[in-house]
């Protein structure tokens, strides 16, 4: 499937002007046909709605129909929540006029049982002249297309396109992602992949002028062939961030249970990761982490990332982060001795660390109601030169201790840093906090404030520097592409 095909084939999937859904019933209105209706009307879908359902007139206030060959106008998509035994029949009913059945029930080729009905399933959406995507899955996330099988999510069009095998971890992404800032340019669960596989999202993204970042949980390595030659290939040049299920032997016979997947010799993946260039991590946050990072910064080819400077309060913090960094394959070196004497030049309160890591008690950065922390930004940058700077603020460290104001004026100098050098370092911020409710809120108000500047946020400082290693090694793969 070459490049504009890909986009042309997958359009009317992340942008449906007409959505049927099979399974909204007239006595259960928490059934998940009935909950997805009211959730993609709630999420702004403008398009038609065609519940069907043969033996009612009428679910959530729309007409229903007998099957997908009789309503109005063809069905861009169809959203399937029946038992398994009854939709072969209905998809091979639709007659050519269903381009997309997403069908979220289980009961096929994760079990043994229903291996041969998924082998239906996919004869029936054939003759019916369709793609099936799933089963055993949740659902479409599209903001663009206004379409949602989550309760919660962001409405912002972003640019980090995901894949799932797993509904449930589909729906952790969105609700992390929400969190952290992660603005999605589409999310979807694919469960069993028994007809389109993988690869052909991965293609569809990479193509996508709309996602700058791909994402995937995997499971099965059933099309792993052309997934491998797919990053392989020059024009996959867009990060891609892998978190692979069942790497292990025990995590094999999980992921066979769940989705019915041949997992794979994890040697396979290591060996994918290291000739493609895709980031492998190992947990959600990671994941997540990872997404949130690339989202916010452009990748450095010409000169990737090795020298990071720290910069915040708290001296076993810095110290523990510099080791992390470190095995991470990371630099955290002392500065040069002109902006050691740069530094020095402000007269900074004695306990104040000026060399690399920057490392300043409360007192220090509450100077000048924490305008000093833009002085010491502008030499970090001026003469330090970092390649990737990383600011961290123990929040709980100030509470009761300073002017609401402080913390206000810490957080306007690592906005403003971002446009007074543009592009010169990659800047993360990792904001700490101790859970007190009240120190939350304020959290996660500077967490919207900064990443809506397109300053990433983290938790922690080994959540930083995870995913800035995972950018570095990103941009070292991108330059021997270049080459």
């Amino acid at each position: 499937m070459n490049k504009n095909n890909n986009l042309q084939d997958f359009s009317r999937f992340f942008e449906p002007r007409t959505v049927a859904v099979i399974g909204a019933s007239t006595r259960n209105p928490h059934a998940l046909p009935n909950v997805f209706i009211r959730r993609i009307r709630d999420f702004g879908f403008t398009g038609d709605i065609y519940p069907i359902n043969p033996a009612a007139s009428e679910v959530e206030g729309l007409p229903c129909y007998k099957s997908l060959a009789d309503t109005p106008k063809p069905v861009d998509y169809a959203y399937i929540g029946v038992s398994g035994g009854q939709i072969p029949a209905m998809l091979e009913a639709a007659k050519g006029r269903t381009q997309f059945a997403h069908v979220v029930s289980s009961g096929f080729g994760e079990v043994d049982e229903g291996k041969v009905l998924q082998d239906e399933l996919v004869a029936a959406a054939r003759a019916g002249g369709m793609r099936l995507v799933g089963p055993n899955c949740m659902g479409l996330y599209s903001p663009r297309g206004r379409i949602t099988f989550a309760e919660v999510g962001p409405w912002e069009l972003g640019h980090v396109g995901v894949l799932s095998q797993s509904g449930g971890l589909g729906t952790d992404i969105i609700r992390r992602g929400r969190g952290r800032g992660v603005k999605f340019s589409a999310l979807v669960t694919a469960g069993n992949c028994a007809d389109v596989t993988p690869s052909e999202f991965v293609e569809y993204y990479f193509a996508d002028e709309q996602t700058h970042v791909i994402g995937l949980y995997l499971e099965t390595a059933k099309d792993g062939r052309r997934l491998f030659e797919l990053l392989r290939e020059k024009k996959a040049c867009k990060p891609v961030v892998i978190l692979k299920g069942g790497r292990t032997q025990q995590g094999l016979a999980a992921a066979a249970s769940h989705t019915g997947s041949l997992a794979g010799d994890d040697r396979v993946w290591v060996a994918l990761s290291r000739q493609t260039g895709c980031v492998m991590v190992d947990t959600l946050d990671q994941f997540v982490d990872t997404l949130l990072l690339f989202q916010s910064v452009k990748p450095s080819v010409a000169h990737p990332t090795q020298r990071v400077a720290l910069f915040g309060n708290g001296g076993g913090t810095s110290v523990l982060a510099t080791d992390y960094f470190a095995r991470l394959g990371l630099d955290v070196l002392p500065f040069e001795q002109t902006t050691i004497d740069d530094m020095a030049a402000l007269k900074l309160p004695p306990g104040t660390s000026i060399t690399n890591p920057v490392d300043c008690p409360v007192g220090t950065l509450s100077q000048d109601e924490g305008r000093v922390a833009e002085k010491i930004l502008d030499i970090i940058y001026g003469s330090g030169k970092p390649d990737a700077l990383v600011m961290h603020l123990n929040l709980s460290a100030f509470a009761g201790r300073v002017k609401p104001e402080v913390l206000d004026n810490l957080m306007a100098a690592a906005i403003r840093v971002q446009e007074k050098y543009p592009g010169q370092a990659h800047f993360m911020l990792v904001l700490r906090s101790d859970g007190e409710p009240a120190l939350e809120a304020r959290k996660r108000e500077f967490r919207a404030n900064a990443v809506a500047q397109g300053v990433p946020v983290f938790d922690e400082m080994s959540n930083a520097g995870h995913a800035l290693a995972a950018l570095a090694a990103h941009e070292r793969f991108a330059l021997t592409r270049r080459k």
